[in-house]
C-alpha cells in the first residue's frame, strides 16, 4: 500500500534495442514519481563492476531453473542455452509493499506476461523507433556492436515490432525530448488514476 492508501502501480516498458527505452526509463526514475526499478534476475555472470542486487540478481543456471520450477518468476526467458533473464515475484512484492510504484524494462514477451498478470494495475508502453532503417542507423552510431550483432538486433526488432499492438500505449521515439515528455505525461496520468 502507498502512503495515500492506494495500491502501487506497475509501468512496463518494452522496445527493440536502440529505440531509446532505457534512456526514457532512466529519465522517469529521475522524476518525482515514486518509481522503483524492478531488478531482473539473470543466470549470466556479472560484467565489469556489476553487483548482485544492484544491476541484476545473479543466479546460477541451476538456481534459476529451481526457481522456475518453484513458480518464483512472474516472467522469464531462456535467451541462449542456460542464459536466463526474468522477473522474480518477490522483487515486485518488495517494491509494492514499500509503497512504491514498479517500473520495468523488459522484452516484449515479458511485458505482455506482466500486463496479463496485473491487468489494470499495470500500464504497458511500447517505445517504437520511427522505422527499422532509423533503428539500424542508431545501432551503428552507438559504435558498441559488430555488424553481425547489429543485423541480429534488427532481425529481433522486426519480430518485437509485431508485438507493439499488444501494449496499452505506443510512443514513437522520433525525437527523444518529445518522447520523454509524452511518456512523462502518460505515466503521470496513469499514476493519478
Amino acid at each position: 500500500m502507498t502512503t495515500e492508501g492506494k495500491e502501487g502501480k506497475l509501468i512496463i516498458f518494452s522496445a527493440p534495442s536502440g529505440a531509446g527505452k532505457s534512456t526514457i526509463v532512466n529519465y522517469l526514475l529521475a522524476q518525482n514519481l515514486n518509481l522503483q526499478f524492478s531488478i531482473s534476475a539473470t543466470s549470466r555472470l556479472p560484467r565489469g563492476s556489476e553487483k548482485h542486487g544492484i544491476e541484476y540478481y545473479f543466479l546460477t543456471p541451476h538456481e534459476f531453473k529451481e526457481r522456475i520450477a518453484n513458480g518464483e518468476f512472474l516472467e522469464y526467458e531462456e535467451v541462449y542455452k542456460d542464459k536466463f533473464y526474468g522477473t522474480l515475484k518477490t522483487e515486485v512484492t518488495r517494491i509494492l509493499e514499500s509503497g512504491g510504484n514498479v517500473i520495468f524494462d523488459v522484452d516484449v514477451v515479458g511485458g505482455c506476461n506482466i500486463k496479463k498478470h496485473y491487468g489494470e494495475q499495470a500500464l504497458s508502453i511500447f517505445i517504437a523507433p520511427p522505422s527499422v532503417a532509423v533503428l539500424r542507423e542508431r545501432l551503428i552510431n552507438r559504435g558498441t556492436d559488430t555488424a553481425d550483432v547489429i543485423e541480429a538486433r534488427i532481425a529481433k526488432a522486426e519480430l518485437e515490432l509485431a508485438f507493439s499492438n499488444r501494449f496499452d500505449v505506443i510512443v514513437e521515439n522520433t525525437d527523444l525530448d518529445i518522447a520523454k515528455s509524452e511518456v512523462l505525461g502518460i505515466v503521470k496520468d496513469f499514476l493519478k488514476r
